[in-house]
């Protein structure tokens, strides 16, 4: 039973995270106004996800993930799935 909860919720995060890249993707703008390209986009599109994912690296406690369960979440989700 804990095992299909936590699929249950790194599924469900998962598919947050392609929500994330859209936000991500229409946020990378420049002081100009024109879209980033390039590293500066690599660079604000690491970043923007690496937030996104941090916000969502909860237990099923409700506690904050550390850790090998921290490192592992994250690296999940900025990968997208």
């Amino acid at each position: 039973m804990r095992k299909l909860f936590l699929v249950a919720a790194l599924a469900t995060f998962a598919a947050g995270s392609a929500f994330a890249q859209d936000t991500c993707e229409t946020k990378a703008v420049g002081k100009d106004g024109k879209p980033l390209a390039g590293a500066a986009k690599t660079s604000f599109m690491k970043k923007c996800m690496a937030d996104a994912c941090e916000t969502k690296a909860v237990g099923s406690d409700g506690k904050k993930l550390a850790g090998a369960a921290k490192t592992s979440f994250m690296k999940k989700c900025e990968a997208g799935g």
